[in-house]
């Protein structure tokens, strides 16, 4: 593993922890370092193929390219594709919320400063589209092809000219769709899997997190002063 994903890892690894909670139950947008119990990428299972809902399959190729990079598969968890965080940001797109449900939409739209937040007329899908198509035609610009068909450290620096918005998209915010697109990722990884990502629960068995239960007052006594261990469990575990 290199130094750039042990990077990564501590960086995904302490916004889990920060927002795990939240990511729990989460379908909207939601560092520090933290000990996270190590489960082999190999004892995973791998991505099955699922249909499309929103993306197509250009926008789904830049997708998994995208979440392998920011989650690389190592001795932590599978990669971010066979964590189902391609499966979740396809769903999210195709959902209500991907169509602007409940955005007011009506405009007028100026440009607005940073913490205003989100200022265009696009939907989330349009917007992480538009995106897509962008980054990849400032990468074919760059690096002569599309972002996914990058080797691993040009992907890699390429998030980062994204994320420190030093890549030239035109007429788009590459720092603002960098930022959704890592936003969108790590609801993926962290969030409760009947929404399509945290496969077989990877990222709650790598922070020991035990998912939806949450009332554990019966056990106080038992486990006084002890580690306490327990099989995570999510929404679909109840259902």
């Amino acid at each position: 593993m290199t130094d750039e994903s042990i990077a990564r890892r501590k960086f995904l690894v302490g916004a889990g922890l920060a927002g795990t909670a939240v990511a729990a139950g989460m379908t909207q947008p939601a560092p520090a370092e933290a000990q996270a119990a190590a489960t082999p990428a190999a004892a995973a299972t791998t991505a099955q193929a699922e249909p499309l809902l929103y993306l197509n399959e250009t926008e789904h190729a830049f997708v998994v390219a995208a979440v392998d990079t920011l989650i690389p598969a190592d001795e932590l968890s599978p990669s971010g594709s066979d964590c189902g965080c391609a499966t979740y940001i396809d769903r999210q797109l195709a959902s209500a919320w991907g169509g602007g449900a409940k955005m007011y939409r009506a405009g007028p739209f100026v440009k607005g400063k940073p913490e205003q937040g989100y200022q265009l007329p696009l939907t989330p899908a349009e917007f992480m589209s538009t995106g897509i198509a962008a980054a990849n035609a400032w990468s074919r610009k760059t690096y002569g092809h599309d972002f996914d068909r990058l080797d691993a450290e040009k992907r890699i620096e390429a998030c980062k000219a994204m994320q420190e918005g030093k890549a030239a998209f035109e007429n788009f915010n590459a720092r603002a769709f960098f930022a959704r697109l890592l936003t969108l990722t790590m609801e993926g990884f962290f969030g409760d899997p009947i929404y399509g990502g945290n496969r077989n629960k990877a990222s709650w068995r790598m922070l020991q997190f035990p998912g939806l239960p949450a009332t554990y007052a019966n056990l106080i006594d038992e486990y006084r002063d002890k580690r306490y261990v327990a099989e995570p469990q999510s929404i679909a575990d109840f259902s």
